[in-house]
């Protein structure tokens, strides 16, 4: 039976809507957006694009896809529904709750982010993954005419690395996997032995990965005569950002997945979201060239 919302509300932009579910197990509850579009869905239901960090990137995506897939010749780009798994809170993140949240287990405990606050925890990637399928995916079901076997996930940095965890151990779960400067080497880069024990399914995901030009081994401009410069470097050695997205998409291939690598030129870790957003609608709801060359 799917969960009954806690709380509900309509915002940010027309056809939006927010829902506070709270996860069936643990009580934990997370706010889940949905935007849908006009007119009467496929027979099929709408293709969807799930988005992580919601309240960081729902905006953005409706904004896009409102400016875009009113025309198609002009942009490839068709309908899809929207649908993006934060918080219950008005700012872009809750960083204490998303370490959990997007962190795939086993994970670890750190200092908290501020004086006098909770231990920081990874590790809870299982718990969320259950409460997206079993929780979530019901509720959906029940509200939203979507179809079940055309779902993209989205996820930046440690969004990323959930997606490609997600991926790895459930891999019928999306049809494509969007993994913008994924965190692929934190926790000692545990994310490579699920990757080394991966069999890909008949109907494998479709793979995007991406990163920030200003994520290799160079500062951005704005940041080279900072105080923080040496740690920054040193930083962007540990984590190879990157690099790590190259590596884990030529290894995907290999292992026959159709899995594409861009570096997003100018941007920084955290200005690539937008890019990688409209990248994410893309690839979710790319057309056919036939259906654009009729329109």
């Amino acid at each position: 039976m799917s969960p009954q919302p806690i709380a509900e509300g309509q915002g940010l932009a027309p056809r939006t809507r927010w829902f506070d579910l709270e996860d069936s197990l643990t009580g934990a509850i997370r706010r889940v957006f949905l935007w849908l579009p006009e007119g009467p869905a496929p027979q099929a239901g709408w293709p969807a694009l799930w988005m992580l960090d919601g309240n960081a990137v729902i905006g953005t995506a409706i904004d896009a896809m409102r400016a875009q897939a009113f025309w198609p010749t002009g942009t490839g780009l068709g309908w899809g529904a929207l649908v993006a798994v934060g918080y219950p809170t008005d700012a872009p993140y809750n960083s204490f709750r998303r370490s959990w949240d997007l962190g795939p287990p086993p994970g670890r405990s750190y200092p908290p982010f501020h004086e006098g606050g909770p231990e920081v925890r990874t590790g809870g990637g299982a718990e969320m993954a259950r409460f997206l399928m079993e929780d979530v995916q019901p509720f959906l079901d029940r509200i939203a005419p979507l179809d079940p076997d055309n779902r993209a996930i989205f996820g930046h940095s440690f969004g990323g690395l959930f997606a490609l965890w997600l991926m790895f151990t459930q891999p019928s779960a999306f049809r494509h996997v969007i993994a913008a400067s994924p965190a692929i080497t934190w926790e000692e880069s545990f994310l490579l032995e699920h990757l080394a024990g991966f069999t890909p399914p008949r109907q494998a995901p479709r793979v995007h990965l991406s990163a920030g030009e200003w994520e290799g081994n160079a500062l951005a401009p704005f940041q080279r005569s900072a105080p923080e410069a040496d740690a920054r470097l040193a930083e962007k050695a540990r984590t190879r950002t990157v690099e790590a997205a190259q590596e884990m998409a030529r290894a995907l291939r290999a292992k026959g997945i159709e899995a594409h690598y861009e570096t997003y030129a100018g941007e920084t870790h955290m200005s690539v979201l937008p890019i990688a957003i409209n990248r994410a609608l893309h690839w979710a709801f790319a057309l056919p060239v036939e259906e654009t060359a009729d329109a």
